[in-house]
């Protein structure tokens, strides 16, 4: 048995690049994905960071309260340039949730807690908040994913 080590370097141009070694000389490196817009996102909790794409004008929703949202979510198979799923595919309707539950990822929990009705919002979730080592196989979500979710808040009860 041997371990396989790695190490991770991200670019000035947010190219993430994985290369990993075997008995100390590099065996091959491998491009994940590219971060569009990483300087735009900003941190809200722990795990969560917001990049605004529209401003709301109505309340924002509190801890137990009922939030219905439009999503796309995005980073099928570690690209976080695919959609694996979203409420404005055909046959698919926005979602309700009721906020702090543990109903939904974490990450949803956290990041809609600080939007307003009306604001649309993109979430890149480290994978502690959104499917952690399970992953989500059905969707193409490989285990420790950072995935992306476009949401707005259509509104909260």
């Amino acid at each position: 048995m041997f371990s396989l080590k790695y190490s991770v370097k991200v670019t000035r141009r947010g190219l993430i690049s994985i290369f990993w070694f075997e008995a100390g000389l590099k065996k091959s490196s491998k491009t994940l994905f590219v971060y569009r817009n990483y300087s735009k996102f900003q941190k809200q909790k722990m795990g969560v960071e917001k990049q605004l794409l529209r401003a709301g004008t109505g309340p924002k929703p509190a801890p137990g309260q009922t939030v219905t949202v439009h999503c796309t979510g995005f980073g099928k198979n570690g690209d976080l340039s695919k959609k694996f799923w979203s409420t404005k595919d055909p046959g698919q309707q926005p979602f309700s949730f009721q906020i702090g539950q543990g109903k939904v990822i974490k990450g949803w929990d956290e990041g809609v807690l600080g939007m307003q009705v009306g604001e649309v919002a993109r979430l890149r979730c480290s994978p502690d908040y959104a499917y952690g080592p399970g992953g989500f196989p059905a969707w193409g979500i490989q285990p420790n994913s950072v995935l992306e979710f476009e949401i707005e808040v259509l509104q909260t009860q």
